[in-house]
């Protein structure tokens, strides 16, 4: 079911792309500008980011800290500025370490607050105006799989997920009746550089192309949700239904934590 406007390669799309150095980010927007798009990529590291403006003609690298409310807001006025509008923003930066209670961490909390979530709340300070004043525009925030409920290792990053996803359905009943889209999406793994400090196994592992071909299908057919793999997601929110005491039992046999 199409929630929202479906994405046109045909139109003069501007996308900005957080998060864009490496991993789902990277390959999102190298999907898009590989089709024409002007994409406007931003991240901490700024050597990734004009290797990618250098070979796609047309694209914006902003290198940017999303902690740094001031540096977000001015690098969505540079887009304004080069471009004269934006069309879709993926909020794709975060944070991750595997953490546990026994180990925990309260600089690494918030840390992942910070990056998460906060760093999203960066962007959407200065976007919201812009595609309420633009009458149109698109939200996609990157949530996961991981905070549709509480699991083992994921105490620093899965409540930074969750809150991702409450986000976005917030949005999207306050901004769809203004012409305004707004999706989540939920990897399930991802090969990433974040990924692969797992010393655990990491059922139905995709590529990042992989990802950027789901989350460019989940736009093409304008849904509010992006989720995979399909089978992954299933299994996890088929648990969310579960009474807490089998949760908690089939979660520990299922993990061995």
């Amino acid at each position: 079911m199409a929630l929202n406007p479906r994405f046109d390669y045909s139109a003069d799309q501007v996308v900005w792309v957080v998060g864009a150095s490496t991993g789902i980010g990277r390959a999102v927007a190298e999907r898009l500008a590989s089709k024409g798009v002007k994409v406007v990529v931003s991240a901490r590291d700024a050597s990734a980011l004009h290797t990618f403006e250098a070979r796609f003609n047309g694209c914006l690298a902003l290198a940017l800290d999303v902690t740094d409310a001031a540096a977000v807001r001015s690098a969505c006025n540079a887009i304004v500025q080069r471009y004269g509008r934006l069309d879709r923003v993926l909020y794709c930066a975060g944070v991750y370490k595997a953490m546990r209670a026994q180990r925990f961490d309260l600089s690494q909390m918030i840390q992942h607050q910070q990056v998460n979530y906060i760093g999203a709340l960066n962007v959407l300070a200065p976007v919201i105006p812009l595609f309420l004043q633009q009458g149109t525009g698109h939200i996609s925030l990157v949530s996961s799989v991981a905070g549709f409920s509480g699991l083992p290792q994921g105490l620093a990053y899965g409540p930074t997920k969750a809150a991702l996803t409450h986000l976005a359905e917030t949005l999207f009943l306050d901004l769809r009746p203004q012409g305004i889209g707004v999706s989540v999406v939920h990897p399930g793994f991802v090969e990433t550089p974040l990924t692969r400090q797992n010393e655990f196994p990491m059922p139905f592992l995709q590529t990042p192309e992989q990802a950027a071909d789901a989350i460019e299908k989940g736009w093409m057919r304008g849904h509010f949700e992006i989720d995979f793999p399909k089978r992954f997601s299933f299994i996890l929110k088929a648990l969310r239904w579960l009474p807490y005491g089998l949760y908690f039992k089939l979660v520990h046999k299922g993990t061995g934590l």
